[in-house]
């Protein structure tokens, strides 16, 4: 028998070198980007064992089942190899290696029973043999310790019994190691160490601070594009990205990494409502289209309304429509569930408008109503065609100071966004000045000077449009003195807070709910206790919660009202998006039903009164359901509702108006 393990170890080995190789030239295909090798593997067991942990921990079964069987493997594996490949045969040995194969064993179980009756989100096909190979090789080095051990005679096994015991192992290391590298269910595990050792994004993980970041913090921020050298005399480059072979090779290595555990698939919200995206779908087609070939082999769900077998491409392929449809897409509310539910940190959204900016653009292919946002963004700076002069013109009572009539400088600059437009926003923000001025806020406004923050136009592709509005508003910022940005919009709070710095423009930027918690938590405001037995529910928007991982101020600001705070089923880092973003709203994809009406059908499960929302386009989603449900109100306009006004204050309020004119 150890002959015999002496040479199909080895083999085993070799041939899985090989296909890592190949692997790797695959990846290799993208645009390139330097890393560093040594830091890089370095990092990676920390990244595995620790960084990971909040993410795999949210399924307990399937987290501790891991544990058992890749860590039985991966020690099993290296006992193999000292003792049947070096020679190291003792009793302590055998007995190390008896432990590991046992171990794994246990996990194997567990994998099978999952896989009996698999949740839908899984995909079967070649994940279902996967139990098969895992129980064949931890029962085979199981077996072989014995006799090491001493715990069955040398003598007692028969050629027969080594055959079947060489079978075992062979068939288990055909599967877990020469598979890592060929292709199979086991190709995530060399994938999946090299994605999480030279991760494009390395300020995910807590071992690396990035600038202006602290350790572990969220990288959300879309990477820029470089326009210049994309659009440079002989550029073969595409502006963003046409074919798979224009990813960079960071991401092809993220796609490979997939487990098709299916997490993004249950998270995502358009594939919820019967929209043609399936994230996990579509990383499975990015590997495709790196490797070559078909999505005739692919065992998971399909896209809503298409079926599988139909679509094909190569590195070299246009990506759309050969590989994926424009509608899948546009179908995408860029709200990052996918991303925080992935346990091997896989990118969705970074490829998505990747392949928008191409279809924006170089193609012009733009959905409709989006194509107009862009136009009026280009004409007026903002996405409804506005003129900008109009912009203050719901406050023109509030006498509101303006920035450059301050050469002093204020403590906060109230940053509109394009909510100033919007006659229903305009409510919020006029509750927002309510509550400032009765706190002593020292505030002004940009007024007619203010940009939209090209939120907009960066989601649907439009990086050139996004760039120039990023530099006109850096410019205006820069020609005054404020100590922080508050805004009611979590698109400009992210987008000037996270996405501005690689334009030069480094701000404190709080979003409103932030300043909220502030006034009261320094006792700068007079509440009165709200009614006896009132409840709200607190909607989380994805640019605000998952996009910055502000969860805490909003919750604090409502505890503060005294009314009662009932949470959804979806909440926190798993709320559920209301639809709006990303320009959906515009792409308008039709899918079996719409993304708000299932947030609001979650809002009215918990039988609260009122929605609290804090997103001017939440809150013209949640608005736009049908079906009766809780009643929307933003933030500012529950705490304007709830202030105490004392003599001191009186003459300076203004209180928020039902409606104001655009």
């Amino acid at each position: 028998m150890d002959q015999l393990l002496s040479v199909l170890i080895p083999a085993a080995l070799i041939v899985g070198a090989l296909g890592a190789w190949r692997r790797v030239r695959l990846w290799r295909q993208g645009r390139p980007a330097a890393v560093n090798l040594l830091q890089g593997m370095l990092r990676m067991p920390r990244r595995y064992l620790v960084d990971l942990h909040h993410v795999v921990a949210r399924d307990r079964y399937i987290a501790h089942t891991h544990v058992a069987t890749a860590g039985g493997f991966v020690a099993a594996m290296a006992l193999a190899i000292v003792v049947h490949v070096l020679g190291v045969e003792n009793v302590v040995m055998a007995g190390l290696l008896g432990l590991a194969g046992l171990t794994m064993l246990v996990g194997t179980l567990f994998v099978a029973r999952r896989r009996l009756e698999p949740p839908a989100r899984l995909s079967k096909g070649a994940w279902q043999r996967l139990p098969k190979s895992l129980m064949a090789f931890s029962l085979g080095m199981l077996l072989v310790s014995l006799p090491l051990g001493g715990l069955v005679p040398e003598g007692a096994a028969s050629v027969l019994t080594t055959l079947v015991l060489g079978v075992l192992v062979g068939w288990g290391l055909l599967e877990l190691v020469v598979g890592m590298g060929w292709g199979g269910p086991m190709k995530h595990a060399f994938a999946g160490a090299a994605h999480l050792a030279f991760h494009r994004r390395p300020e995910r993980f807590s071992d690396v601070s990035g600038e202006g970041r602290h350790p572990g913090s969220r990288s959300t921020a879309l990477l820029p594009l470089d326009l210049d050298s994309e659009q440079a005399p002989g550029s073969e480059q595409s502006m963003g990205v046409a074919r798979p072979d224009e990813f960079g090779w960071q991401q092809l290595l993220g796609f490979d990494a997939c487990v098709q555990c299916g997490r993004c698939e249950a998270a995502c919200p358009a594939h919820a409502a019967g929209q043609p995206l399936n994230p996990k779908k579509l990383i499975q087609d990015m590997v495709i289209g790196m490797a070559g070939g078909s999505d005739a082999h692919y065992a998971g769900t399909p896209y809503t309304g298409q079926t599988t077998g139909e679509h094909g491409g190569a590195p070299g392929e246009r990506i759309v429509p050969q590989l994926v449809e424009p509608e899948t897409l546009w179908s995408c509310t860029t709200c990052r569930a996918c991303v925080e539910e992935c346990p091997m940190m896989i990118e969705h959204v970074d490829a998505i408008v990747d392949m928008r900016r191409f279809l924006t653009l170089e193609d012009g292919a733009t959905p409709e109503k989006g194509a107009v946002a862009l136009d009026n963004l280009i004409a007026t700076d903002n996405p409804g065609g506005f003129d900008n002069a109009s912009r203050l013109d719901w406050a023109a009572d509030l006498e509101l100071p303006r920035i450059r009539e301050r050469p002093e400088g204020v403590d906060v600059l109230l940053w509109l966004g394009d909510g100033a437009f919007d006659m229903r926003n305009q409510r919020t923000l006029r509750s927002l000045v309510t509550v400032m001025r009765a706190a002593g806020v020292d505030f002004a406004v940009v007024g007619e000077e203010e940009r939209d923050s090209g939120d907009l136009a960066r989601r649907l592709g439009d990086e050139a449009t996004f760039q120039q509005l990023a530099r006109q508003n850096i410019a205006t910022l820069s020609q005054y003195r404020f100590a922080r940005i508050v805004t009611c919009d979590p698109h400009s709070f992210h987008v000037l807070g996270r996405e501005y710095p690689d334009f030069g423009g480094h701000y404190r930027v709080l979003h409103h709910s932030g300043l909220l918690a502030e006034l009261i938590d320094e006792q700068r405001l007079q509440l009165a206790p709200a009614a006896s037995g009132s409840s709200l529910t607190w909607h989380d928007p994805c640019y605000l919660g998952r996009y910055n991982g502000e969860f805490e101020a909003p919750r604090r600001v409502l505890r503060a009202l005294g009314m009662e705070v009932r949470e959804m089923a979806r909440s926190g880092h798993r709320s559920r998006c209301c639809g709006g973003g990303g320009g959906a709203a515009l792409t308008d994809v039709p899918g079996k039903q719409r993304i708000s009406d299932m947030r609001m059908g979650d809002a009215r499960d918990t039988g609260a009164e009122v929605v609290a929302v804090g997103c001017p386009q939440c809150t013209a989603m949640l608005e736009g359901v049908v079906e009766p449900g809780p009643q929307v109100l933003d933030l500012a306009e529950l705490v304007a509702r709830a202030l105490v006004v004392s003599e001191h204050n009186s003459s300076t309020l203004r209180e928020p108006q039902e409606e104001v004119p655009a």
